[in-house]
């Protein structure tokens, strides 16, 4: 495997080594010990999610309160998605950035998100399968969205006429999500993180 970290704080790019002969391949698209290695602790695995997505779909932007937040490990097992990842980090040095990496079921990349930041995909062909691990299980009072076609935002979806879900058409802006005082802050986020690590403030002494 190999990772590598993107632009945005706490977001990773993942890509296994593949083996293949005339009979199939066979790959470690997980491992939490290479994982913790990298981001400097072990991802709890609380929920497995399975989306399937019609091509020019596009889901997102989604994040949750922090604490707890939602940490999420994503591939494609079929078809191909453009994955995106936000810094909805209220004082990060790159809040409103955006950055997007290409699942497929050819290079079998994985995205790791962090707490803090949002996630959203834009599917790239018809019945795109995205799998979800992700650190806590659905909150629906703790979780919320972002509009992905927001101006400011700018993100550069691959489909001349998205299709949004009703809740993600509704969704405010970055700037109305700020005002609000919907968005996590950076300080926090890092706090929380920080805490996940096993010589961490909740875990003394690495115990």
């Amino acid at each position: 495997m190999k990772f590598r970290e993107l632009g945005i704080e706490g977001a990773w790019e993942i890509t296994p080594q593949q083996h293949g002969d005339p009979r199939g391949l066979f790959m470690e698209w997980y491992r939490f010990d290479k994982l913790a290695e990298a981001v400097g602790h072990p991802l709890r695995l609380a929920q497995g999610n399975l989306s399937v997505s019609a091509r020019d779909v596009v889901r997102g932007i989604h994040f949750a309160d922090v604490p707890p937040g939602q940490a999420k490990y994503v591939t494609c097992v079929r078809g191909a998605v453009l994955d995106v990842v936000v810094d909805l980090r209220v004082g990060s040095p790159t809040f409103g950035r955006w950055e997007g990496v290409r699942l497929d079921d050819v290079d079998r990349r994985a995205v790791y998100i962090a707490e803090g930041l949002g996630h959203g995909f834009c599917a790239l062909t018809d019945d795109a399968t995205l799998s979800y691990l992700c650190s806590t299980t659905y909150n629906p009072t703790g979780e919320h969205a972002v509009h992905p076609l927001d101006p400011e935002l700018a993100i550069e979806w691959p489909a001349e006429a998205p299709q949004l879900s009703a809740r993600d058409a509704a969704a405010p802006t970055l700037a109305e999500a700020r005002r609000s005082g919907l968005l996590p802050q950076y300080d926090a986020c890092r706090a929380f993180v920080a805490s996940l690590r096993p010589d961490g403030p909740s875990n003394p002494g690495g115990r």
